[in-house]
């Protein structure tokens, strides 16, 4: 028996591994809310183009309802046999309508329609993402001005390099997400064109009205080549580098909290919502959370890899390689939802061990830097020099295990006679930090300006990334 949705030129159906690794509805009947609005601004373009009659217009307009109704409750019986949710839904208007829902293909093809479905699908994805960024903007923006004044120590190479505030850290982060806000409003800009009435490749001889559709999705415009329209998934692609990079983000701070939650570490608590035990050891707690988003990143890069990799030998127009742009994307996509949800639940949660971290900040000569900023504001020494007087002071103060603050008037003296007793005044890491007051610095009083500056930001209708 023939394929009854493509019928006329196979006498016979598919084979069944054809069958096996054909079917995409599997996965791609969670386009099905995109499939059906794609489809009903379609009918309603046919029916004031002039193109159907008007009472089939309204019939498959209804049959279309009911079919979305089935959906959303759950009644609605995807079968395997019908391959894609395209046919999937017009197998089904059929036994609703009779005969009449085939006039609902008229002037497209699949090769449009699923390039509309995957664009409607991604856009609404892109704007979830963004407004849980800025949910996490949020979260980081609140505990940094809760702890404008926390010190930390600051770290390069992973070693201790100069103190800053914990809420100077969360800062770093809620940058970060800005920039990957903006790529994901740049991506859902792009790809904003409507391939709809692209048909299989070539466009339609039918007089359609493209800017109907493309206005009736939200889109700007609809696309300008009929040829592009469905050889493409760049959309996808820049969708999933976006996504990528923010995943890139989410895994170093993931990767932080895995570090700062040990036992070695201590600089914050978890509570019990975010963290595990283990089945042996009674004592652990375990940042099972971080470690998760830590590793998801590698999902959604690889996601992008994928799709790069099934996209680069293909020739115009579509080829059913571009299949698989669907379930990388859709489980890329949904795996940074869940870790940006994660990561917004343990910003909140967590507690900075200030004590901690306090002492942890003055480690490892943390304050050299104003030492040597010091020599050069009140000696006026060359910061070169500076730097040379600097190091011998730490090596006289590790040689006998002690803080730079600990060494003498006299010791210092012997590395530059002219130093006084005022140097002791920005040894101390709360000092430290309270006298970078450069734009972008780490004093409490910036970390609170710019906190505050992201909150009213974000509470703003825009909410700007």
């Amino acid at each position: 028996m023939s394929n009854r949705m493509w019928g006329g030129r196979f006498a016979s159906g598919p084979a069944e591994i054809m069958e096996e690794i054909n079917a995409s509805i599997g996965f791609d009947k969670r386009l099905a809310p995109q499939d059906i609005r794609g489809s009903l601004a379609h009918v309603a373009m046919l029916g004031k183009s002039g193109i159907l009659p008007s009472a089939d217009v309204a019939a498959i307009e209804d049959g279309l309802k009911t079919v979305r109704a089935e959906i959303e409750g759950g009644g609605f019986v995807f079968k395997r046999e019908l391959e894609d949710i395209h046919m999937s839904v017009e197998s089904r208007l059929t036994e609703i309508v009779g005969p009449t829902a085939g006039r609902l293909h008229t002037a497209r093809s699949r090769n449009d329609q699923v390039a509309t479905d995957m664009k409607l699908w991604v856009r609404d994805t892109l704007d979830s993402l963004d407004e849980q960024a800025a949910g996490l903007q949020r979260a980081l923006a609140e505990k940094a001005l809760a702890h404008a004044a926390t010190v930390m120590p600051g770290f390069t190479h992973l070693q201790s390099a100069q103190p800053v505030t914990f809420g100077h850290h969360c800062l770093a982060y809620v940058e970060m997400l800005a920039r990957d806000r903006g790529r994901f409003r740049d991506a859902r800009a792009r790809l904003n064109e409507c391939p709809l009435g692209a048909a299989a490749l070539a466009g339609t001889s039918f007089p359609i009205d493209r800017h109907a559709t493309a206005q009736a999705l939200g889109f700007d415009r609809p696309t300008a080549n009929s040829l592009d329209s469905v050889a493409d998934r760049d959309f996808a692609l820049e969708s999933l580098s976006a996504a990528s990079i923010c995943a890139v983000h989410l895994s170093r701070f993931a990767e932080e909290l895995v570090v700062w939650t040990s036992a070695q570490f201590n600089f914050v608590r978890l509570s019990d919502g975010y963290t595990t035990g283990s089945s042996i050891m009674p004592q652990k707690r375990n940042p099972d959370a971080a470690e998760l988003v830590r590793a998801k990143s590698g999902r959604v890069i690889g996601a992008l890899t994928g799709l790069l990799i099934v996209m680069k030998g293909l020739p115009l127009a579509y080829s059913k390689d571009m299949q698989e742009d669907k379930e990388g994307t859709f489980d890329a996509l949904q795996a940074l939802s869940l870790c940006l949800a994660a990561m917004t639940g343990m910003v909140r949660d967590l507690k900075p061990n200030a004590d901690v971290l306090a002492r942890a900040a003055g480690s490892g000569y943390a304050t050299a830097t104003d030492l040597a900023d010091w020599l050069v504001r009140e000696l006026g020494l060359p910061f070169r020099e500076a730097h040379h007087v600097t190091g011998r002071l730490v090596g006289a103060a590790s040689a006998r295990d002690i803080g730079l603050e600990e060494l003498s008037l006299s010791e210092m003296q012997e590395a530059e006679p002219r130093i006084t007793d005022a140097v002791y005044a920005v040894l101390g890491v709360e000092n430290s930090v309270s006298s970078r007051t450069s734009y972008g610095g780490t004093a409490p009083d910036n970390v609170r300006t710019q906190a505050t500056r992201w909150l009213a930001l974000l509470d703003a209708p825009s909410g700007a990334a």
